[in-house]
């Protein structure tokens, strides 16, 4: 049943989340197999002042061995 975050700075429209939701399913069904009953996918937004401490650090630099798409920034 896989589960996908997304994190981002706010800003983003209801349109634009519907629409990334709805593309990382089909993703998801297409890679993986998994029907569209067993994708979730969510959203948070957490403002620039908070990205360093509250994504970057627990998210990024914590689990880098788990990314498979690491950032081209540093913090």
């Amino acid at each position: 049943m896989p589960h996908v975050i997304v994190k981002a700075w706010p800003g983003k429209t209801e349109e634009q989340k519907q629409r990334l939701a709805n593309a990382i399913t089909r993703n998801v069904m297409d890679i993986l197999g998994y029907g569209k009953e067993s994708v979730s996918v969510g959203f948070e937004e957490i403002p620039s002042d908070r990205w360093k401490d509250e994504v970057f650090r627990l998210d990024i630099e914590e689990r880098h061995e788990t990314l498979y798409k690491k950032p081209g920034y540093r913090m």
